[in-house]
């Protein structure tokens, strides 16, 4: 993309690229030998105990001797797109057989107030 040797100038060739220059210039950081070691036992624990969050699992490297922490853990999951498994909210779901009722206001046009009041009725 860029040509570093042209005749036109960096600037302008990220200029047209619609890139920012520091774009252009960024060199990613190589990943630590550390940093691979606790990755590679983190996808091992993973596995083991794919509930764990970074906060056990970094428990279960200090245990083990590593010291690292929540924060770096969090960092390396997120890194390598590992997330905990566990038991979402189904909060939008509706129960089998639940009446769907139309929204009356879809097409209505409200320019004043107490054109439309509502009410609600789910509160015990």
């Amino acid at each position: 993309m860029i040509d570093r040797g042209a005749k036109l100038t960096i600037k302008r060739q990220a200029q047209l690229l619609d890139l920012t220059r520091s774009q252009v210039y960024y060199r990613p950081r190589p990943v630590s030998q550390r940093d691979l070691k606790l990755m590679r036992r983190l996808d091992e624990l993973h596995l083991q105990a794919p509930f764990y969050g970074a906060r056990k699992l970094a428990a279960q490297l200090r245990r083990e001797g590593q010291a690292v922490g929540r924060k770096h853990v969090r960092t390396l999951m997120r890194c390598m797109g590992i997330e905990a498994l566990y038991r979402k909210p189904r909060t939008s779901t509706p129960a089998r057989g639940a009446q769907i009722y139309p929204y009356l206001l879809e097409n209505v046009l409200i320019e004043r107030p107490n054109q439309v009041w509502a009410s609600d009725v789910s509160a015990p």
